[in-house]
């Protein structure tokens, strides 16, 4: 890859060299360990989306991403409540704040969002591990999926920074491989 295409693609690379870094960290943990972690954090994509197709500001999605890895490693620091069970709630107060105030844009689809990616998250955090991997990893991947559509559908464009749903789809596939390919 060429240096003026690595330019253009730097979401892609930026992303590839987080999970790399992430794989490295994480390469003793257990299976049990994986599940849990990327389970937790799971709920945080859905949430995003939410969070911004309310505040009509794509330009505002960084920031919230920021914002929203202080919220899940805060609460997972705290132990005092379950991060994904938090984070869906909030995600259902921004659409049921959308619903009632308003949003920039029809908040429908990213309530399908929340409802599919919280399951799977909640899910996978409840069964054995082992079938635990499956489903977060099919949260994970799927979200990769999303990211795409947000990329590239017309009527989903403009929700989110089009960097980010390219970060984010590269970052999520990786996860979600990752997942499967674990012993």
């Amino acid at each position: 890859m060429n240096a003026h295409a690595m330019t253009r693609r730097w979401p892609t690379c930026l992303a590839v060299a987080i999970w790399a870094a992430q794989a490295a960290a994480g390469a003793s943990d257990t299976l049990d360990e994986s599940v849990t972690g990327f389970g937790e954090v799971l709920p945080l994509l859905p949430l995003l989306y939410v969070v911004i197709n309310q505040l009509g500001a794509p330009r505002s999605t960084w920031p919230v991403l920021g914002g929203g890895l202080v919220l899940v490693f805060g609460l997972q620091a705290l132990d005092l409540v379950s991060p994904p069970g938090a984070m869906v709630g909030i995600a259902l107060g921004v659409l049921l704040w959308g619903a009632v105030r308003g949003a920039p844009r029809p908040p429908a689809v990213q309530a399908v969002g929340v409802a599919v990616f919280g399951t799977l998250a909640v899910t996978g955090l409840l069964v054995d591990p082992e079938v635990g991997r499956w489903l977060v990893a099919a949260g994970w991947f799927f979200h990769g999926l999303w990211d795409l559509a947000h990329l590239t559908m017309e009527r989903l464009k403009g929700i989110v920074a089009p960097t980010f749903a390219e970060w984010c789809a590269v970052v999520d596939v990786l996860v979600g491989v990752e997942l499967l390919l674990l012993r």
